[in-house]
């Protein structure tokens, strides 16, 4: 029940942080808000799931990611960040709030808020990390959830604020905030996922813990150079073009280099697999790529249905997760629990029979299941031998 319960709590954070935002612009504002604040979000999150297609996170983790961004970390970036204007409006004058605000105190609250979760779940649930590309999705999707929520603010605000001409500076909020800069809040905490990411494999605890101090650093820089850009006017198109559009190209190149790794590492791991008698041979160039792999959920969708589809799919993500275990094994990161190979080992073969069992499942060329989906003739009892040195 506890996860169901941290959900729960989560929204109820989210509609709290809504509700004082009611007070300022009205249920009208809301409204216009959540309608506007749900375009820009959809596209973020599938962009942030597309990449994730390798070894898929668990849903209720990537909502709850969701959930952490939009509920408690807008809240608590509410509360402070109002808070902090208010003191700087005291003790540096009529008209400073707002800058300290915005160039001071969001960047530092809310990215420690957000990348809380993506450090939290590297502490608690380590296993879900196989490298940067896990990182970036876990940030990504969180501030997504953060966006949104305050995107509904903004939107609501620029309706309410505005004299004379609600439409208009309704459509240029939602051009900066919405079209040219959907990926800004993900752009920003990626850096801590990246951070997280590094740290998931990395050999010392040092190296780790730097890595996740250097991504909220370069967070907060990079939050606090685009704030300053729209509160001080200081060359936002110039902030924009130069720096921010050539920082998503890296991240864009980046996330493509690491996917590239990823099916390098599956390609790599397969034929021990094979030789082990974990998968069946005719089953390696199946597994090492993304098309080889939809390419056999759709045969087994068409002949048997979605059930046998989706055990098969179960079985290629319980393998992956195998395949990026041993990785990190072989390069010498920090060891992971020592039952997690057996485990995940456990997990494959589970997987495997239920695809085998699955009513009407046959072999990706139409055959019987037997040498594609069906267990081998000996299933050896421990894992093949490990590399020199790992």
């Amino acid at each position: 029940m506890w996860p169901v319960v941290g959900l729960i709590v989560l929204s109820v954070c989210g509609l709290v942080t809504v509700g004082l935002a009611s007070t300022e612009i009205g249920v009208v504002g809301v409204v216009i808000g959540v309608v506007l604040a749900l375009v820009p979000v959809a596209p973020v999150v599938a962009a942030f799931l597309w990449i994730d297609r390798f070894e898929p996170e668990p849903p209720r983790l990537l909502l709850a990611a969701f959930l952490w961004g939009a509920g408690l970390s807008a809240l608590v970036a509410v509360v402070i960040n109002s808070s902090a204007i208010i003191a700087a409006e005291l003790l540096l004058g009529r008209g400073q709030g707002d800058v300290i605000g915005a160039v001071i105190s969001a960047p530092l609250v809310e990215e420690f808020v957000k990348g809380a979760f993506v450090v939290g779940l590297l502490l608690v649930r380590r296993r879900e990390f196989d490298g940067i590309v896990d990182g970036v999705v876990y940030a990504g999707i969180t501030a997504a959830g953060f966006a949104f929520t305050e995107n509904i603010i903004y939107f609501g605000r620029a309706f309410t604020d505005a004299e004379g001409a609600p439409a208009t500076a309704v459509l240029a909020t939602f051009v900066l905030r919405g079209v040219l800069s959907p990926f800004a809040h993900p752009l920003f905490t990626a850096m801590i996922g990246i951070g997280v990411g590094i740290a998931s494999q990395a050999r010392s605890r040092v190296v780790g813990t730097l890595a996740v101090l250097g991504g909220y650093v370069l967070a907060v820089i990079l939050h606090a150079l685009w704030n300053s850009s729209t509160q001080l006017g200081a060359g936002f198109f110039g902030v924009y073009v130069l720096i921010m559009l050539p920082l998503f190209a890296g991240m864009i190149g980046l996330v493509v280099w690491q996917r590239r790794r990823e099916r390098e590492v599956l390609a790599r791991q397969m034929p021990g697999f094979a030789a082990a008698g974990w998968i069946a041979p005719s089953e390696v160039p199946l597994l090492s790529s993304l098309t080889g792999r939809r390419r056999w959920r759709t045969a087994v969708h068409r002949r048997a249905g979605a059930p046998a589809a989706r055990a098969v799919e179960d079985y290629q993500h319980a393998v992956t997760e195998l395949a990026f275990l041993r990785a990190r094994a072989e390069r010498g990161a920090l060891p992971p629990r020592p039952d997690w190979h057996a485990e995940l080992l456990d997990n494959v073969v589970r997987a495997r029979l239920a695809a085998v069992n699955a009513p009407g499942v046959q072999g990706p060329a139409g055959a019987p299941t037997q040498g594609h989906l069906g267990p081998p003739p000996s299933w050896p009892g421990g894992p093949p031998p490990r590399p020199p040195g790992a």
